[in-house]
């Protein structure tokens, strides 16, 4: 099979999946449930690698499907039955649920996503029924739930745990890296030039924290050591920055100390000594911003290996609580969504209102989960073509097995028997690399258009129809994402772009702003990261949006001492005006950047004599700025 081109090892997890799926299938109908397979759709959907993200998945989807239950028993209930008010409260509630999926992360994310087209599997596949609304979502509930349990149960058993000392070890070798090159700037004295080397170093911090998410899945200590992780990356990108803003001179005897600090992380010493090593460079050149840099970095790492339940000799929580975890949110990308979901479902509702057609409801359906998950995707119009292509290959299994198949069966425990063997087939789709885009798709269709029955119901034109509807719902959505607020990579990165520098513009207009740094300084090293991983996917200039976003850091760090200078009285008349004036021009950094950075570099001459510190933070602001003017204008 693998000269074919299957990959084994994931044949064997969609095998055992399609198992369970069939399991659960034939559970859901021992119960007497009305639609047992969308038990079966519900292993799928819950199907993971590890026990943890099997875990907390499964957990997120019984608590969405329960909230969506909710809702669309109670649009059903308000509606009666009248596909108008029904067809408006779906599409509002749709859209806060893309909203809030949008803004949430992980398996949160997905629970919140779950809960708006849970809504929809209630209130729109029994329309006609509004008396019986409560058994009716009673049904879907514990379908899902057969599912979620059967998935657990099955999972559990033939799942391993998740390597920790992957995301570990990547860490490990990215802190030695960043160590060296420290070391080698500190001894040409030459600390203020980014290059390759360090952009390399920012994007593999970028690529870790991406997947950070999933390895926090299923446990307290494996969050809080994700937790940890995060903050470890945090202090790194402010390491590097310290070692940037120059100052630093000729340092051998830092750097030797920065080199055998690495040597013990390449070597994969987990004792303290290279800690011990860090912490001696740190009181090297205490009172300075690297001295600060590195002692935190110290204590950020000894706090990551107490999460991971390892001893250390000394423990502070100082690692946390200079370099808190603020997480970027997408409020503009959140919004566009929750727009086009909306709108979608209106339309399409709408059209359902206008003509009658008896399968609109499967439209609005595929539609109201094309318009939710797919939202949180870098280019979800092209994810749309293989959605549609396996919603096709779905959409002809289910009729060849409801017309060449079933009419083999001679009771309902066969027509459940004889639906199995599709299911199974499945895994093939899973394990080739040519069809593995489309496998979740035709998975799910197949099993969506399948009603296991005896005597068999529905002519072939009615399910037909009822498989166009289905496959036309990646159709609309792919048109909606071309055409209402378009999506991609290249597009997301730009949002980014925007957020950043605004993000400069609001904190120098904020009179308090360096009351709050820890926050800003959070949101902006995340957003960091995530635009570096856009600027990837995108095709951007690598270069410039990594050398860009280190501006925006370095500005925002020049706008808080200032603040903090001016709040602190102890500024000459001339620095203050300088200050202020410097202040003044960040307000509109996005249209006016050569201008602010000559403003900070006229206020960086009035600090130097009596705040050289502060000083050489602002003229490396300053200069940074200029670098990047072009960035800057991005966001204009």
């Amino acid at each position: 099979m693998a000269k074919f081109g299957f990959d084994l090892p994931r044949l064997n997890f969609a095998f055992r999946t399609a198992v369970a799926a069939c399991l659960a299938l034939f559970i859901a109908w021992l119960l007497g449930l009305e639609h047992p397979q969308w038990s079966a759709m519900t292993v799928w959907a819950a199907a993971q690698p590890t026990r943890g993200q099997l875990l907390e998945k499964g957990v997120f989807r019984a608590l969405g499907t329960l909230i969506g239950v909710a809702a669309g028993v109670g649009l059903v209930a308000v509606s009666g039955g009248d596909p108008r008010p029904l067809v408006i409260g779906l599409s509002v509630w749709i859209g806060l649920c893309v909203a809030a999926g949008n803004l949430l992360r992980g398996y949160v994310s997905y629970g919140a996503m779950l809960s708006g087209y849970s809504a929809s599997m209630v209130a729109l596949l029994d329309t006609g029924h509004p008396d019986h609304v409560l058994s009716l979502g009673a049904d879907r509930a514990a379908t899902i739930m057969v599912g979620v349990v059967t998935a657990l149960a099955v999972g559990w058993l033939l799942t391993p745990a998740a390597a920790e000392n992957e995301m570990t070890g990547r860490m490990r070798r990215v802190t030695a890296r960043l160590l060296r090159d420290l070391a080698i700037a500190l001894r040409c004295g030459n600390t203020t030039t980014l290059g390759d080397e360090q952009r390399a170093l920012l994007a593999e911090m970028a690529a870790i924290d991406e997947v950070l998410d999933p390895h926090g899945a299923g446990s307290l200590r494996s969050r809080q050591a994700v937790r940890a992780m995060r903050t470890v990356l945090s202090v790194q990108i402010s390491l590097l920055l310290a070692g940037r803003r120059g100052g630093h001179g000729r340092n051998g005897g830092i750097a030797d100390l920065l080199d055998q600090a690495a040597a013990g992380f390449e070597a994969g010493n987990g004792s303290d000594g290279p800690l011990a090593r860090i912490d001696a460079a740190a009181f090297s050149c205490r009172d300075t911003d690297l001295g600060d840099a590195l002692q935190t970095l110290s204590e950020a790492i000894r706090a990551h290996r107490v999460a991971l339940g390892q001893h250390v000799e000394t423990t502070t929580s100082s690692g946390h609580a200079s370099h808190p975890v603020v997480l970027h949110r997408d409020w503009i990308g959140a919004r566009q969504a929750s727009i086009r979901a909306t709108l979608c479902m209106l339309l399409v509702g709408l059209l359902w209102v206008a003509t009658g057609w008896e399968a609109a409801p499967f439209l609005l359906l595929g539609l109201s989960i094309m318009t939710t998950i797919f939202s949180t995707f870098d280019n979800p119009a092209h994810t749309m073509r293989f959605v549609l292509i396996g919603q096709i290959f779905g959409a002809l299994g289910a009729l060849a097995c409801r017309f060449l198949v079933w009419p083999f069966a001679g009771n309902e425990l066969q027509v459940v028997l004889l639906t199995m063997p599709f299911i199974l087939g499945a895994s093939l789709f899973f394990s080739h690399r040519r069809t593995l885009p489309t496998a979740f798709d035709y998975a799910m269709v197949s099993l969506l258009l399948l009603h296991p029955v005896y005597p068999l119901t529905g002519d072939f034109s009615s399910m037909l129809s009822g498989a166009i509807a289905v496959v036309l719902a990646p159709v609309v959505a792919l048109i909606a994402y071309r055409l209402i607020f378009p999506l991609n990579a290249g597009k997301r990165l730009e949002t980014l772009i925007v957020m950043m520098v605004h993000e400069l513009q609001d904190m120098a207009r904020t009179e308090d702003a360096s009351q709050h740094r820890l926050t800003w300084r959070g949101r902006l090293y995340h957003r960091l990261f995530r635009m570096i991983r856009f600027a990837e996917r995108s095709g951007d200039t690598h270069r410039d949006v990594t050398d860009g976003g280190l501006a925006v850091l370095s500005v925002g760090y020049s706008i808080l001492s200032l603040q903090d200078l001016v709040r602190s009285g102890a500024l000459t008349d001339g620095e203050e005006r300088a200050a202020k004036a410097a202040l003044q021009r960040l307000k509109k950094v996005s249209s006016e950047p050569e201008k602010a950075a000559a403003a900070l570099a006229r206020a960086s001459g009035r600090l130097s004599a009596a705040h050289p510190r502060e000083s050489t933070s602002v003229a490396g602001a300053a200069a940074a700025l200029r670098a990047n003017v072009a960035f800057m204008k991005r966001a204009g």
